[in-house]
């Protein structure tokens, strides 16, 4: 399975496909220098193999890449940093312990 993954600011997501299909999403606000992801979500005939933490970590380093703040209000967004510490400093220290980081 091929796999890639695009912004859509049109559509406030980002996207990802597979074999040219979208699989899923990860929804945003942008505001300013900060970016809220909202709601990830992944077709149910891709669960288990990995898309999400794929869509996921395209989001967080395309917001590092933008100079972007990360506000993960997706618990799925959430937890995915928490297994992944090296991605916490997208959050500014002040929020942290709103999201449990």
């Amino acid at each position: 399975m091929q796999t890639t993954v695009a912004d859509r600011p049109e559509q406030h997501r980002f996207e990802i496909l597979a074999d040219g299909r979208v699989a899923g999403f990860a929804a945003y606000r942008l505001r300013g220098d900060e970016l809220t992801l909202t709601h990830t979500e992944v077709d149910d005939a891709y669960e288990g193999k990995g898309l999400g933490s794929v869509l996921v970590r395209h989001a967080l380093d395309s917001a590092r890449e933008r100079g972007l703040a990360v506000l993960p209000a997706c618990p799925f967004v959430r937890s995915w940093i928490g297994r992944h510490p090296d991605y916490t400093d997208l959050v500014p220290a002040d929020q942290r312990p709103r999201y449990g980081l």
